[in-house]
């Protein structure tokens, strides 16, 4: 009995985000816009045929035998970003770096195209040559070797390769170029696959590294759809606070290193500038007189550890409704610390208002901060600062139990070399680094009782 090939079938499409489904309707499902469904018709499914044995475009070698050439990283002259790509930029790679407007994405990519050794093209779909031309000289990274062009089509941009034979491709932003090739508006499911897909064949034909600026949503996800991150080798988010001059690249995908690593930035007037060392942003009050309500912990940013200092102010009494304020910190993490303080810990702070915050704009989420924070709120509400040497660490429980925190060991070593002399830790932490004592801490309500 022969199969019979299945006739094809009308379905409707998303632009936006891609979302199918079998009728039309007027609001997508999915991602919520509005008349953005179309109409395609699947093609018909062929009946199932052998599939005959082809010519292999390459003889398969020995694993031993394969050059190593072709895949080692090249540094791209900006130090904080090879620490996060891992070492550099990998011949034929290409790298998605996604941000919010205006967090510095083009600065920085500015800086890569002018510090990279070679040619580099530098291709614009949202300002002009002259505009980009602007930015370069306030920042200083005029360069003879970077080529700029203001294109978005993708015919235009794969002329400008054949002719200049860049070193490196920097695309801002991906979201703007289009290709005659296929149907569907710039920006859109359809136009933003397309060209990813061709920049890609392109990187791996010519062993071109290619950058790719990205948007992203009012979610913080990258916005496109979600084939982009499986198609590029590298997935960079580029994050930072508008109060803040720290900005941030962070890994998320990396196939040539660790995925979990952490660049420090700082944007300024003059350009963008990396920090290999960034605990000044964070520590405020480092090295002065000890102030009421401040806690110094170090938490881990990927594999990277760096301090972290928190304050906490506490005040008012018999308050009928109490203000809980937070910033840089989780808001549930902070009322269950709260309720274990006063539970656990003897402190009355039902009837009193409480603002707790990070300094230099960073955010700390992890648990490892749950002591620190502790004994901020405990010392704002008595009035008494802890020691300016003193580190602490641990996750806190619900029965008041000071739980180990991982990479504790990283995390004193960095305290050490910021000239912290006593920590305070969970029990069982090891031994201890050169000139730091530690101090175990079971509970919360032992260490409570010291701040007097």
């Amino acid at each position: 009995m022969t199969s019979r090939p299945r006739t094809a079938r009308a379905t409707f499409r998303c632009t936006a985000c891609d979302h199918r489904t079998a009728q039309w309707v007027g609001r997508c499902p999915s991602c919520q816009a509005w008349g953005t469904l179309e109409q395609v018709v699947a093609a018909a499914v062929p009946p199932r045929a052998k599939i005959a044995a082809g010519a292999p475009t390459s003889p398969a070698r020995r694993i031993a035998e394969v050059e190593l050439d072709s895949a080692r990283a090249r540094a791209t002259g900006v130090s904080e970003l090879d620490r996060v790509l891992g070492g550099g930029l990998v011949p034929g790679s290409v790298v998605l770096l996604a941000g919010e407007p205006g967090v510095g994405k083009s600065t920085l990519l500015l800086e890569v195209a002018a510090k990279s050794p070679g040619r580099v093209l530098y291709v614009t779909g949202e300002e002009s040559a002259g505009q980009v031309r602007l930015r370069a000289e306030r920042t200083g990274v005029v360069n003879d070797e970077l080529f700029l062009a203001a294109e978005s089509d993708l015919g235009a941009i794969l002329g400008h390769i054949d002719e200049l034979r860049p070193d490196l491709l920097v695309v801002d932003s991906i979201q703007t170029m289009s290709t005659s090739e296929v149907d569907g508006t710039p920006g859109g499911v359809t136009q933003t696959r397309a060209v990813t897909v061709a920049l890609t064949g392109l990187a791996k034909e010519r062993g071109l590294p290619v950058v790719l600026v990205g948007h992203v949503t009012k979610d913080g996800n990258i916005a496109g759809p979600r084939v982009l991150e499986h198609l590029v080798d590298v997935v960079l988010s580029f994050e930072g606070d508008k109060h803040s001059t720290l900005r941030m690249v962070r890994g998320v995908k990396n196939r040539f290193g660790p995925a979990d690593e952490v660049g420090c930035f700082e944007l300024r007037d003059s350009g963008i500038v990396g920090m290999p060392d960034p605990s000044g942003l964070f520590l405020e009050r480092f090295g002065g007189p000890p102030v009421p309500g401040t806690a110094v912990t170090v938490v881990m940013d990927g594999r990277r550890p760096l301090p972290a200092e928190l304050q906490a102010l506490v005040t008012g009494k018999d308050i009928p409704s109490p203000r809980r304020a937070v910033s840089g910190l989780d808001n549930a993490r902070v009322a269950m610390l709260l309720a274990v303080l006063e539970k656990r810990g003897g402190v009355k702070l039902h009837d009193a208002e409480v603002y707790a915050a990070t300094v230099g704009g960073m955010r700390v989420v992890e648990p490892a901060a749950d002591l620190a924070l502790a004994l901020a709120i405990a010392s704002a509400k008595r009035d008494v600062a802890l020691p300016a040497d003193v580190v602490v660490l641990g996750e806190i429980g619900l029965a008041g139990e000071v739980r180990r925190v991982t990479g504790l060991e990283r995390r004193l070593a960095e305290a050490a070399r910021l000239g912290f002399t006593h920590a305070l830790v969970p029990p069982d932490s090891g031994p201890a680094p050169a000139g730091m004592k530690l101090t175990e801490v079971h509970d919360v309500s032992s260490v409570l009782n010291r701040i007097r």
